[in-house]
């Protein structure tokens, strides 16, 4: 019996068959991996330790093996996967490293920007079902970097959220809020990811975006994003994320009254998303 064979065996009595099933297909792929690149003991002992780094590189603000994940493309290929949308509901892309729980609440129309720096942006749709009904209450987290391409999360002396924020739908299933304009920005090369990058000699930007996170009743969870038309680096996205449904224009406006109302003295921009949920099915 061959080192491989032995291994999968040691599984076949392990309780969860799910568990068994993955279980043997990671041995499978790992050995036959060893067999084509035959890495010596020297390339082995780095691999381990580029993840032990990666997992040193974690912590409650930060998550280097979801940014690992990211740049390999497999959180796509995961969400592709298991998001499967038909042409009919909103495309998801990957949730990032900055997702923080327990935003805080605003109001529809309420500056979830915080003091951003950046350009305001008013950003409004509707979040609806598959069949084209409005879902009231359908709850959005929202939340992005600044104009200097920073989430709230890495900068070491704010005390308080910036750029993010939870929303309700209204009754016919709008939204609006302000914040500000997103740029382009690079991802967190400064550890074990960034090392990989550079020696693929690729790069770590992503192109401007806002993260949406929206749930309703009876519904899938969406995890998307939403992108500049404008924006560099939509070809070429260090995380392999941006899906041409999800890029749309963002209008830059003068000073002047803005949708809500309301009268700027500088310019600022709007753009409309409309957002549609799949239906969970009785599988799920």
């Amino acid at each position: 019996m061959s080192l491989e064979d032995q291994v999968v065996s040691s599984f076949a009595k392990a309780g969860d068959p799910r568990f068994r099933e993955v279980a043997t297909s990671l041995v499978r792929h790992l050995h036959a991996f060893l067999a084509d690149v035959r890495p010596t003991e020297g390339e082995w002992a780095a691999a381990i330790d580029f993840l032990t780094r990666t997992g040193h590189t974690c912590d409650d603000k930060r998550q280097e093996f979801i940014l690992l994940s990211d740049v390999l493309g497999a959180s796509m290929a995961v969400i592709d996967l298991n998001h499967p949308t038909g042409g009919e509901a909103t495309e998801s892309t990957v949730l990032g490293p900055f997702f923080v729980e327990g935003a805080p609440e605003f109001a529809l129309g309420e500056d979830i920007s915080g003091g951003a720096p950046g350009t305001p942006c008013y950003l409004h749709g509707t979040v609806r079902s598959t069949r084209g009904e409005p879902l009231p209450g359908a709850v959005l987290e929202v939340w992005q970097s600044d104009e200097d391409g920073r989430y709230d999360v890495q900068y070491a002396d704010l005390d308080q959220p910036r750029g993010r924020g939870r929303l309700r739908a209204d009754e016919a299933g709008g939204y609006a809020f302000w914040t500000v304009h997103p740029e382009a920005y690079p991802i967190p090369d400064d550890g074990p990811v960034g090392e990989l990058l550079d020696a693929a000699g690729r790069g770590p930007m992503r192109p401007a975006h806002v993260h949406f996170m929206v749930s309703a009743p009876g519904h899938r969870t969406l995890v998307t994003h939403v992108f500049t038309r404008d924006s560099a680096h939509l070809d070429d996205d260090a995380v392999f994320g941006v899906k041409q449904s999800l890029v749309i224009d963002f209008d830059r406006h003068g000073p002047g009254p803005a949708p809500d109302g309301r009268r700027l003295g500088i310019p600022f921009h709007t753009a409309e998303f409309d957002i549609v949920l799949a239906t969970v099915r009785a599988a799920e």
